[in-house]
Parts: structure tokens; sequence; C-alpha cells
């Protein structure tokens, strides 16, 4: 048997999946009515929509299989996920990659796979629509392509929870989509006693970029600035939106000394930013530094909450002393 390689962009589809705050969650009609079609489609026994998490493919819609989810190491799904294109394993008794796995050897005895990869409008791919039958088979192109359709509807539905975690104007995480990853990425930082810190950063003179140049260009900053932050932290990194000119940045294995480099780093590309800009304004920010302290955070609320307070004291301070 061969485990399956982890795609290039791992940590942000990772932090993708779990920004959707869907894995354990109850079956949904909506998901499970396309694996019903699927599996009367192609008349095959076995029809999922599988998503590959860290360890583990858990699957959201079941058809015709008793189990909610398997080891990653033995899934066929992920291998799927490592391409774009659908992936096709006609006998898998014959291909040494599966011969000997323990869903071929043993249940559900797996013959033939074909996973559809199901990708969101960041280019992770989460998991697959996959098909399974117990007997060898082949697919022809049109039923190729049938198969592809259905995965579109299944990347609808999961665009649709994306959308409820997901800041529309910056695509970056909400205030919802933080507090769920970042509470998951603190229990594991509590877990394995790794640093973490935060940055919670306010966008300076907003109002008077609005009032000057009007709310599409407030967007267009709003935009830029989050561009800044995307490309200054790590794919690791939690990154949002708040809402309205607020912004946080969950560093995660980061002690406050390597926090502040980053944050050097970024007021770097601000500045940078400002030199080429020909806008009529320019970005600036205050910030709040705060490492996570596991005996007074015990919610990602009191975190950002710390962290607020710090950077309005930071801001007073410096309107004082201008």
């Amino acid at each position: 048997m061969i485990a399956p390689a982890l795609p290039l962009n791992e940590a942000t589809r990772i932090e993708t999946l779990h920004a959707l705050d869907i894995l354990d969650t109850a079956p949904e009609e909506r998901f499970d009515r396309l694996t019903r079609l699927a599996k009367r489609l192609f008349n095959v026994p076995i029809a999922l929509v599988s998503l590959v998490d860290t360890n583990r493919q858990w699957f959201k819609s079941c058809v015709g299989l008793d189990a909610t989810e398997t080891p990653r190491e033995v899934s066929f799904c992920g291998h799927a996920i490592l391409s774009d294109r659908t992936f096709v394993v006609p006998d898998a008794a014959l291909d040494e990659r599966f011969r000997d796995n323990p869903l071929v050897v043993g249940s559900p005895h797996i013959r033939f796979y074909v996973g559809c990869p199901l990708r969101m409008s960041n280019g992770s791919t989460l998991g697959t629509l996959c098909l399974i039958d117990v007997e060898p088979r082949s697919m022809g192109a049109d039923d190729l392509h049938l198969l592809r359709d259905l995965a579109g509807m299944v990347e609808q539905e999961l665009g649709a929870v994306q959308l409820a975690t997901m800041d529309e104007l910056t695509l970056l995480s909400n205030r919802r989509g933080f507090l769920l990853l970042a509470q998951h990425t603190l229990s594991l930082c509590r877990r394995v006693d790794t640093p973490a810190s935060l940055l919670f950063l306010d966008l300076d003179r907003f109002k008077q970029i609005n009032d000057r140049f009007g709310h599409a260009e407030g967007d267009r900053a709003l935009r830029d600035f989050a561009s800044l932050l995307k490309t200054t932290f790590r794919d690791s990194d939690v990154v949002a939106r708040l809402g309205g000119d607020e912004f946080a940045v969950l560093l995660t294995k980061v002690s406050q000394p390597h926090g502040a480099e980053a944050l050097a780093r970024l007021q770097h590309a601000v500045e940078a930013h400002n030199r080429g800009s020909e806008r009529g304004y320019e970005l600036m920010f205050s910030v709040g530094q705060l490492a996570y302290d596991p005996s007074r955070h015990w919610s990602v609320e009191l975190l950002l909450q710390d962290a607020d307070a710090l950077m309005y004291e930071r801001k007073r301070a410096r309107r004082t002393a201008a």
C-alpha cells in the first residue's frame, strides 16, 4: 500500500476546511440527495461526499456504507485531492497503490473507485464526490462529465457554507469564521504546548478615506490591506476581517519576539505599498500584539478583548504624543 502524499497547499487547505465548521456535523439533505442521485445514476453500491482532514477522511454524506470516517493514510480520496482531474481506479486489486490496502482486502472490499475533487474558491481541494464498487469497472467520458457536474453541485453547497464564514469584500475569514478556526487552533496549541500570538489591527483614518474619496475607495483600501496581510503572513496563520476596519491575525508556533518580526514585515509591506500608490492617501494601522496565555485566555473572545484593549491604548497614546 502507498499512503497518499500531502498537497503543496496543505496548510491553507486544512485551514479552509476547518473554517467551514462542517466536520462531524449531522447529515444534511442538500448533500444526501446528491449522493443518492449519484448512486442511482451510476448503479454503484456506495457514493460519498468525503472531506479529507489532517489525519482522516470524514464522510459528510454516505450512502451504502456504515462507516463515518477512515484513516487518511488508507484513503483513496487522499490520493484524489492531489490533482484537479477526476481520479479513477478501475481495479484496486491490480493497482500497486491499493492492492494490499485494508479497505480492499477487507470491508468494504473496494475494487472500483472514482473520485471527483471538490475545490473551493481559493483553490483548496477539500475532498471528493466519490463512487465505489465491489467489482472492477470503467467509466466513459460522458459518465465522467456527469460526475463532474454532480461534484459541481456539491461544491456549490460547500460554497454556501463557506459564505457564512467568509468576508465577501476581502475574501478573508469573517468574525464567525475566525472565532471557529481560532478556537480550534488554540485548543491544539494548548494540547501540544506551543506558543501563539494575536495581532489585533485597526486601519487609521479610515473614515477620512470614505468621507473624502467615497465608499468605493474605502472598499479598495480594505481589499488592499487584506492583500498585504495575506502576502505577509504564513499560510498557517489565521487572518480575518472582524468587521469594519478591524482585522486580526493569529500566529501559531510564534513567540512574542518573532511576532514582532512578522509585524515589522507587515509595516515594511505597507510602506512599500504607500510609496507606489497614487490613490491620494496612505494606508496606516494601529495594532495590539498579545501572547496567548492558556491560563487566562480560555476562549478566543477573551484573547480578542485583551488585544483590542491593548490596540486602542496604543492608539490613544500615539494621538496624545502627536
